[in-house]
């Protein structure tokens, strides 16, 4: 009715047509093909009865009729395989076409996407965020530099204090201890040491004299 009308059909509706078409022809020749096969195993049967009874005449005409079945089977086996080729010419437009229906849809909704969008608003928006993160970022770099300041002398302190204790331990004297008195130690030439103060030595003792030089070089 819709040709008659002048109206075209669908292009789906002529691939669904054509597919269903070209499905029954498919089915038509394997019901031929199925009966044939049918005959070929009757003629096969025929053929070796026959010549077991020696009727040669019979066994000939059988035969001919064999091979023209075969070679029908064979045709059917061609023409089959024809309509499956068609068959998937069809699917791979059906499948063309949906991709083109898909991509005109994508780009229409694309431009209208597109023209919603407001561009100059996005720049400004884009140009204000740079701003206020440079900002960001050059008074995060200012708090570092001023809390570094302020606590670089406190870590200066405590680094040379580590220094001097790591320089007492390893002659055992710390903090707050008298150093060994002259009697103690044993050596003439040591002096009396008065309590709570570091002893004099004198540079015949090459240990102290080493401590007392790094002391001094800790002092500068």
């Amino acid at each position: 009715m819709g040709n008659l009308l002048g109206k075209e059909k669908p292009l789906k509706e002529v691939l669904r047509e054509n597919k269903r078409m070209i499905t029954r022809a498919i089915r038509e020749l394997d019901r031929e093909k199925m009966q044939l096969e049918k005959e070929e195993k009757r003629l096969t049967i025929e053929i070796k009865k026959a010549a077991k009874e020696q009727q040669m005449t019979s066994v000939k005409i059988m035969a001919k009729d064999l091979v023209r079945t075969r070679q029908y089977i064979t045709k059917f086996i061609e023409m089959r395989s024809h309509l499956q080729g068609c068959s998937l010419k069809l699917q791979t437009v059906k499948s063309h076409h949906a991709m083109a229906e898909a991509m005109k849809s994508t780009a229409k909704a694309m431009h209208k996407m597109n023209k919603a969008v407001d561009v100059p608003a996005i720049n400004k928006m884009m140009a204000d965020f740079e701003k206020e993160n440079a900002k960001t970022e050059i008074m995060q770099e200012i708090m570092g530099d001023t809390i570094d300041d302020a606590l670089g002398d406190e870590n200066n302190e405590e680094e040379e204090e580590q220094i001097v204790n790591q320089v007492l331990d390893e002659i055992g004297i710390s903090f707050g201890e008298e150093l060994p008195q002259a009697s103690a130690m044993g050596t003439p030439g040591q002096m009396e040491a008065s309590p709570g103060k570091v002893a004099v030595v004198e540079a015949d003792d090459p240990a102290l004299s080493e401590l007392e030089a790094r002391l001094n070089n800790l002092k500068r």
